[in-house]
Protein backbone atom coordinates (compact mmCIF):
# COMPACT_ATOMS: atom_id res chain seq x y z
CA UNK A 1 0.00 0.00 0.00
CA UNK A 2 1.38 3.31 -0.84
CA UNK A 3 1.66 6.22 1.08
CA UNK A 4 -0.89 8.13 -0.54
CA UNK A 5 -3.44 4.79 -0.35
CA UNK A 6 -2.49 5.12 3.40
CA UNK A 7 -3.56 8.80 3.98
CA UNK A 8 -5.85 8.79 2.04
CA UNK A 9 -7.76 6.02 3.99
CA UNK A 10 -10.42 7.63 6.18
CA UNK A 11 -13.76 6.97 7.22
CA UNK A 12 -16.68 6.74 5.77
CA UNK A 13 -19.83 7.90 7.10
CA UNK A 14 -21.84 8.96 3.62
CA UNK A 15 -21.87 7.66 0.23
CA UNK A 16 -23.25 9.17 -2.82
CA UNK A 17 -24.30 6.69 -5.32
CA UNK A 18 -24.87 8.45 -9.19
CA UNK A 19 -27.52 6.20 -10.30
CA UNK A 20 -31.28 6.37 -8.91
CA UNK A 21 -32.22 5.19 -5.55
CA UNK A 22 -33.04 1.10 -6.19
CA UNK A 23 -36.84 0.63 -5.87
CA UNK A 24 -35.37 -2.82 -4.23
CA UNK A 25 -36.06 -2.83 -0.74
CA UNK A 26 -33.69 -5.55 -0.34
CA UNK A 27 -30.73 -3.47 -2.53
CA UNK A 28 -26.95 -4.03 -0.92
CA UNK A 29 -26.78 -0.33 -0.59
CA UNK A 30 -29.41 -0.78 1.89
CA UNK A 31 -27.72 -3.74 3.90
CA UNK A 32 -24.69 -1.43 3.80
CA UNK A 33 -26.07 1.50 4.97
CA UNK A 34 -27.49 -0.26 8.36
CA UNK A 35 -24.65 -2.36 8.93
CA UNK A 36 -22.06 0.18 8.76
CA UNK A 37 -24.33 2.93 10.04
CA UNK A 38 -24.10 5.23 7.10
CA UNK A 39 -25.75 7.69 4.91
CA UNK A 40 -26.36 6.55 1.34
CA UNK A 41 -27.56 8.78 -0.89
CA UNK A 42 -28.77 8.56 -4.85
CA UNK A 43 -28.51 10.59 -7.29
CA UNK A 44 -28.51 10.21 -10.75
CA UNK A 45 -25.49 11.99 -12.71
CA UNK A 46 -26.46 11.49 -16.74
CA UNK A 47 -30.37 11.17 -17.87
CA UNK A 48 -31.32 9.82 -21.43
CA UNK A 49 -33.39 12.21 -23.89
CA UNK A 50 -35.34 10.71 -26.20
CA UNK A 51 -34.42 11.79 -29.77
CA UNK A 52 -37.76 13.31 -32.16
CA UNK A 53 -38.99 11.52 -34.53
CA UNK A 54 -37.60 14.32 -37.13
CA UNK A 55 -34.13 13.20 -35.89
CA UNK A 56 -34.67 10.02 -36.41
CA UNK A 57 -36.16 9.77 -39.58
CA UNK A 58 -32.94 12.02 -40.98
CA UNK A 59 -30.72 8.97 -39.92
CA UNK A 60 -33.08 7.02 -42.76
CA UNK A 61 -33.44 4.24 -41.12
CA UNK A 62 -36.24 1.42 -42.39
CA UNK A 63 -36.99 -0.82 -38.78
CA UNK A 64 -38.95 -3.59 -40.37
CA UNK A 65 -36.34 -3.93 -43.46
CA UNK A 66 -34.43 -5.17 -40.14
CA UNK A 67 -34.98 -9.37 -39.07
CA UNK A 68 -32.95 -8.83 -35.48
CA UNK A 69 -32.99 -6.11 -32.89
CA UNK A 70 -30.21 -6.05 -30.24
CA UNK A 71 -30.68 -4.35 -26.80
CA UNK A 72 -27.75 -3.91 -24.93
CA UNK A 73 -30.13 -2.03 -22.02
CA UNK A 74 -33.62 -1.19 -21.11
CA UNK A 75 -33.69 1.78 -21.89
CA UNK A 76 -32.58 1.04 -25.41
CA UNK A 77 -36.14 -0.98 -25.41
CA UNK A 78 -37.76 1.96 -24.11
CA UNK A 79 -37.02 4.38 -26.81
CA UNK A 80 -36.91 2.08 -29.39
CA UNK A 81 -41.16 1.01 -29.08
CA UNK A 82 -41.67 4.46 -28.14
CA UNK A 83 -40.13 5.40 -31.27
CA UNK A 84 -42.41 1.97 -33.23
CA UNK A 85 -45.41 3.63 -31.36
CA UNK A 86 -44.93 6.88 -32.64
CA UNK A 87 -44.08 5.55 -36.21
CA UNK A 88 -47.13 3.30 -35.85
CA UNK A 89 -45.04 1.13 -36.24
CA UNK A 90 -46.09 -3.36 -35.35
CA UNK A 91 -43.13 -5.79 -34.60
CA UNK A 92 -43.69 -8.75 -36.95
CA UNK A 93 -43.95 -11.99 -34.90
CA UNK A 94 -40.70 -13.22 -36.40
CA UNK A 95 -38.78 -10.61 -35.35
CA UNK A 96 -35.92 -11.46 -33.43
CA UNK A 97 -34.41 -10.02 -30.16
CA UNK A 98 -30.62 -10.09 -28.78
CA UNK A 99 -29.96 -9.37 -25.33
CA UNK A 100 -27.05 -7.92 -23.33
CA UNK A 101 -28.35 -9.97 -20.35
CA UNK A 102 -31.34 -11.87 -18.69
CA UNK A 103 -32.65 -8.51 -16.93
CA UNK A 104 -32.77 -6.92 -20.40
CA UNK A 105 -34.61 -9.89 -22.55
CA UNK A 106 -37.28 -10.03 -19.17
CA UNK A 107 -37.78 -6.28 -20.08
CA UNK A 108 -38.91 -7.24 -23.31
CA UNK A 109 -42.43 -8.15 -21.90
CA UNK A 110 -43.16 -4.72 -20.77
CA UNK A 111 -43.65 -4.43 -25.21
CA UNK A 112 -43.94 -8.03 -26.58
CA UNK A 113 -45.12 -11.59 -25.56
CA UNK A 114 -42.06 -13.08 -24.67
CA UNK A 115 -43.41 -16.51 -25.09
CA UNK A 116 -44.19 -16.03 -29.01
CA UNK A 117 -40.99 -14.37 -29.91
CA UNK A 118 -37.36 -15.73 -30.60
CA UNK A 119 -35.03 -13.94 -27.58
CA UNK A 120 -31.26 -14.95 -27.30
CA UNK A 121 -29.79 -14.02 -24.00
CA UNK A 122 -26.23 -13.12 -23.02
CA UNK A 123 -25.17 -14.28 -19.14
CA UNK A 124 -24.10 -10.43 -19.08
CA UNK A 125 -21.09 -8.86 -20.74
CA UNK A 126 -21.12 -8.05 -24.84
CA UNK A 127 -18.55 -10.29 -25.01
CA UNK A 128 -21.83 -13.30 -23.74
CA UNK A 129 -23.42 -11.07 -26.55
CA UNK A 130 -21.08 -11.44 -29.56
CA UNK A 131 -20.54 -15.07 -28.97
CA UNK A 132 -24.19 -15.74 -29.60
CA UNK A 133 -24.51 -13.18 -32.54
CA UNK A 134 -21.52 -15.46 -34.41
CA UNK A 135 -24.01 -18.03 -34.91
CA UNK A 136 -26.32 -15.86 -36.40
CA UNK A 137 -24.79 -14.16 -39.23
CA UNK A 138 -27.20 -13.73 -41.54
CA UNK A 139 -29.80 -11.65 -39.67
CA UNK A 140 -29.73 -7.94 -40.32
CA UNK A 141 -28.97 -6.49 -37.47
CA UNK A 142 -30.47 -3.33 -36.09
CA UNK A 143 -28.57 -1.61 -33.16
CA UNK A 144 -30.61 0.93 -30.98
CA UNK A 145 -28.02 3.11 -28.94
CA UNK A 146 -27.45 6.13 -27.15
CA UNK A 147 -25.36 8.80 -29.20
CA UNK A 148 -22.44 7.80 -26.18
CA UNK A 149 -21.84 4.24 -26.06
CA UNK A 150 -19.19 1.59 -26.14
CA UNK A 151 -17.57 0.51 -29.42
CA UNK A 152 -17.61 -3.36 -28.81
CA UNK A 153 -20.49 -4.47 -30.44
CA UNK A 154 -20.65 -2.24 -33.92
CA UNK A 155 -16.98 -2.92 -33.88
CA UNK A 156 -17.56 -6.58 -33.83
CA UNK A 157 -20.12 -6.05 -36.08
CA UNK A 158 -18.43 -4.35 -38.91
CA UNK A 159 -15.41 -6.37 -38.39
CA UNK A 160 -16.86 -9.46 -39.11
CA UNK A 161 -18.89 -8.40 -42.39
CA UNK A 162 -22.72 -8.47 -40.90
CA UNK A 163 -25.42 -6.67 -42.33
CA UNK A 164 -26.51 -4.12 -39.54
CA UNK A 165 -27.43 -0.46 -38.74
CA UNK A 166 -27.24 1.75 -35.80
CA UNK A 167 -29.87 3.82 -35.05
CA UNK A 168 -29.44 6.53 -32.09
CA UNK A 169 -32.59 6.86 -30.31
CA UNK A 170 -31.45 8.50 -27.36
CA UNK A 171 -28.95 10.95 -25.59
CA UNK A 172 -27.19 10.85 -22.75
CA UNK A 173 -26.38 14.51 -21.13
CA UNK A 174 -25.33 15.68 -17.60
CA UNK A 175 -27.71 15.96 -14.79
CA UNK A 176 -27.90 19.44 -13.32
CA UNK A 177 -26.37 19.14 -9.96
CA UNK A 178 -26.02 22.69 -8.88
CA UNK A 179 -27.57 21.80 -5.71
CA UNK A 180 -24.67 19.62 -4.34
CA UNK A 181 -22.28 22.09 -4.69
CA UNK A 182 -21.75 22.60 -1.13
CA UNK A 183 -22.89 19.19 -0.19
CA UNK A 184 -19.82 16.69 0.80
CA UNK A 185 -19.79 13.28 0.80
CA UNK A 186 -16.63 10.57 1.70
CA UNK A 187 -17.14 8.55 -0.96
CA UNK A 188 -18.68 9.21 -4.52
CA UNK A 189 -19.66 6.33 -6.67
CA UNK A 190 -19.30 6.06 -10.39
CA UNK A 191 -20.54 3.56 -13.25
CA UNK A 192 -19.77 5.20 -16.99
CA UNK A 193 -16.82 8.14 -18.20
CA UNK A 194 -20.33 9.81 -18.78
CA UNK A 195 -20.57 10.51 -14.92
CA UNK A 196 -17.58 11.43 -14.55
CA UNK A 197 -18.02 14.12 -17.29
CA UNK A 198 -21.25 15.34 -15.57
CA UNK A 199 -19.03 16.16 -12.49
CA UNK A 200 -16.71 17.99 -14.07
CA UNK A 201 -19.05 19.68 -16.50
CA UNK A 202 -21.33 20.77 -13.04
CA UNK A 203 -18.23 21.20 -11.04
CA UNK A 204 -15.47 22.64 -13.42
CA UNK A 205 -13.35 23.55 -10.21
CA UNK A 206 -13.91 20.34 -8.38
CA UNK A 207 -11.29 19.23 -5.88
CA UNK A 208 -10.94 16.00 -4.64
CA UNK A 209 -9.60 16.51 -1.22
CA UNK A 210 -10.66 13.87 0.96
CA UNK A 211 -13.53 12.53 -1.37
CA UNK A 212 -13.05 8.93 -2.35
CA UNK A 213 -14.12 8.11 -5.88
CA UNK A 214 -15.11 4.63 -6.18
CA UNK A 215 -15.91 3.46 -10.38
CA UNK A 216 -16.97 0.33 -11.94
CA UNK A 217 -15.39 -1.27 -14.81
CA UNK A 218 -12.36 0.00 -16.38
CA UNK A 219 -13.28 2.24 -18.78
CA UNK A 220 -14.89 3.99 -15.56
CA UNK A 221 -11.73 3.86 -13.97
CA UNK A 222 -10.00 5.33 -16.95
CA UNK A 223 -12.12 8.59 -17.09
CA UNK A 224 -11.53 9.04 -13.62
CA UNK A 225 -7.17 8.86 -14.19
CA UNK A 226 -8.12 10.85 -17.40
CA UNK A 227 -9.54 13.41 -15.25
CA UNK A 228 -6.73 13.87 -13.27
CA UNK A 229 -8.78 12.41 -10.20
CA UNK A 230 -7.30 9.63 -7.68
CA UNK A 231 -9.19 6.15 -7.89
CA UNK A 232 -9.60 5.10 -4.39
CA UNK A 233 -12.23 2.09 -4.99
CA UNK A 234 -11.57 0.04 -8.45
CA UNK A 235 -14.71 -2.74 -8.73
CA UNK A 236 -15.49 -5.77 -9.85
CA UNK A 237 -12.35 -7.07 -7.79
CA UNK A 238 -11.92 -10.51 -7.91
CA UNK A 239 -13.32 -10.62 -4.25
CA UNK A 240 -15.92 -8.05 -4.65
CA UNK A 241 -17.47 -8.42 -7.90
CA UNK A 242 -20.01 -5.28 -7.12
CA UNK A 243 -19.71 -1.94 -6.44
CA UNK A 244 -21.63 -2.31 -2.59
CA UNK A 245 -18.94 -5.79 -2.22
CA UNK A 246 -15.74 -3.35 -3.54
CA UNK A 247 -16.88 -0.60 -1.19
CA UNK A 248 -17.67 -3.06 1.56
CA UNK A 249 -14.25 -3.68 1.71
CA UNK A 250 -12.39 -0.25 1.78
CA UNK A 251 -15.06 0.35 4.15
CA UNK A 252 -13.81 -2.42 6.93
CA UNK A 253 -10.06 -1.08 6.06
CA UNK A 254 -10.80 2.58 6.19
CA UNK A 255 -13.30 1.97 9.45
CA UNK A 256 -10.59 -0.26 11.21
CA UNK A 257 -13.53 -3.20 11.02
CA UNK A 258 -12.69 -7.20 10.80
Amino acid sequence: MTDQVKDRMRSVKSILVSQPKPSNENSPYFKLEEKYSLKVDFRPFIQVDPVSIKEFRKQKIDILKHTAIIFTSRNAVDHFFNICTELKIEMPADMKYFCISEQTSNYLQKYIIIRKRKIFTGHRTATDLLEILKKHKNEKYLFPCSDIRKDDIPNFLQTNDFNYSEAIIYRTVASDLSDLENVYYDILAFFSPSGINSLLRNFPDFKQNNTRIAAFGPTTAKAVREAGLFLDIEAPLPNAPSMTGAIELYIKKANGLK
